[in-house]
């Protein structure tokens, strides 16, 4: 996938070429050596598991007329750009030549939450009339369309080129997730971005990060570089690290829209919930509002309104996007009502894999419980293991039964996962096999009773294995909660 045929010296002006190689035409841009081809751009730089140093003669080979990389490398066959953070700098070369992306772009960040925001800002964007798209988790979503990208930020030359393909369909309004790997490696830099959103912080990804400092370094970013300084951030301030993150915002400058019981922008100031829904009283500059909003839980509350403020931050109207609120839908594998039983128990399923995650999706569906709430969950292979036993604990403290069974096992043994987990809860039951522990939990669900499947939520596989030994077996818990009913 190219954009315009464009000068390499124009693309690359900062990194001094010669007059003679200003006048390399570009084709393409390419951090995997297997897409290079004549004409091409390279990116090359260390990565988590691959070095893209070591490919840098096999793109030449392939074609590539110029590579970033960092000034010691040694390059024979192309131009060197160097650069003492490549990523970045092929990230801004590679905006270059993708652009022009969609004129309004903004992007959430939070360890839960942004998925949910995504999909709901794009909803209250299409029904304010804008021709709107996000890309996540969920892939990439517009009024009429859905593919998947096979992570929530894919590659920077996936994500650019992607944009400008939104762009030219005449999507005018993107958001997307902007997750901490992705900010980390500079996956989602380069298009200009006037909203920035932040939902929450709680443990996740200390298998990548390591410290938790570190983890919120990498989200911060979003606000410390990439929000642009004219633009608008957008807070939900009842998050115990709102604080850390709004002084980062107003040390740079940027307009803030925060969002919490005790808010100065948008303030809530009460909240009736039911089984449908939660009725909602706010205050926007001393204004009151009386909304009624389709989705239940605290924390899909937030979501819906850190979406209203994206929503608000890039030009919309506050009494349209307080109407809007009442009209929005559902987010797939977020508290999603799979089915009930014939008994009168409901099924729900919910992406929920951080202990803080899983504590939201109990606690959204305990007031809702008249008889007993039964959890099924797991934990992800090859991932913080520190937050196995963590899950556990919230889940045995806040539901009434437990059972720990699979999620991606990944290049881990399953059973050796589920015995790490039940340290929290060795109470709980244990059944190896999803299918099995939702067949069951369902068989043992009465009238009144609600279960809860919580770790993929939208998820259609299950990861086994790791690198050239991996399968992705077809697997929904939507569709299997709906057959252990029949």
């Amino acid at each position: 996938m190219t954009g315009t045929e464009k000068k390499l010296g124009l693309l690359a002006s900062d990194y001094g070429l010669s007059a003679i190689e200003k006048d390399y035409p570009v084709l393409g841009c390419a951090v995997d050596s297997r897409k290079v081809e004549a004409g091409f751009i390279f990116g090359a730089f260390p990565g988590t598991t691959v070095n893209g140093e070591d490919f840098i003669e096999k793109a030449i080979l392939a074609g590539a007329i110029a590579i970033v990389a960092r000034p010691e490398v040694n390059i024979d066959g192309a131009v060197h750009l160097a650069a003492e953070n490549p990523r970045q700098a092929f990230a801004e070369i590679a905006a270059h030549f993708y652009a022009p992306f969609p004129p309004v772009m903004a992007a959430v960040t939070g360890t839960n939450g942004k998925t949910s925001v995504a999909e709901l800002c794009r909803q209250l964007w299409t029904m304010a009339g804008h021709k709107a798209a996000s890309i996540g988790t969920l892939g990439v979503i517009t009024e009429n369309t859905q593919y998947s990208l096979g992570m929530t930020t894919p590659d920077i030359v996936t994500f650019l080129s992607g944009c400008a393909d939104l762009a030219k369909s005449g999507v005018s309004h993107l958001i997307f997730e902007a997750s901490s790997h992705g900010l980390d490696q500079y996956r989602s830099d380069g298009a200009k971005v006037i909203a920035g959103a932040f939902t929450s912080f709680s443990r996740d990804h200390l298998d990548y990060h390591e410290t938790m400092e570190r983890y919120l370094e990498a989200k911060l970013r979003l606000f410390d570089e990439r929000v642009a300084l004219d633009g608008t951030a957008v807070v939900w301030a009842d998050d115990p690290a709102a604080e850390t993150v709004i002084a980062h915002i107003r040390k740079r400058g940027l307009n803030l829209i925060d969002i919490g019981k005790n808010a100065e922008a948008i303030r809530i100031l009460d909240v009736q919930a039911d089984s449908k829904g939660q009725d909602i009283t706010l205050s926007i500059k001393d204004k009151p509002y009386q909304i009624r909003l389709p989705l239940i839980g605290g924390y899909q509350l937030s979501n819906a309104l850190v979406a209203a403020g994206l929503v608000m931050a890039t030009g919309g109207d506050v009494e349209e996007t307080m109407a809007a609120l009442s009209r929005l839908k559902p987010v797939r594998g977020r508290l999603e009502r799979a089915t009930d039983t014939e008994q009168g128990a409901e099924i729900y399923v919910d992406y929920a894999h951080t202990p803080d995650g899983l504590r939201a999706a109990i606690e959204a569906l305990r007031p809702h419980t008249e008889g007993r709430l039964l959890v099924v969950f797991g934990a992800g292979g090859d991932r913080d293991r520190g937050k196995r036993p963590e899950m556990a604990k919230i889940a045995a403290s806040l539901a009434d039964h437990v059972i720990v069974t699979d999620d991606n096992p990944r290049g881990e043994d399953a059973a050796a996962i589920r015995k790490e987990v039940l340290v929290g809860a060795p109470l709980a039951e244990e059944i190896g096999g999803r299918k099995k522990a939702i067949f069951s939990a369902v068989r043992q669900a009465h009238k009144g009773d609600i279960v809860l499947i919580a770790g993929k939520g939208h998820e259609q596989g299950q990861i086994i294995g790791r690198g050239d030994d991996m399968r992705v077996l077809p697997f929904d818990d939507v569709t299997v909660a709906k057959k252990a009913v029949l």
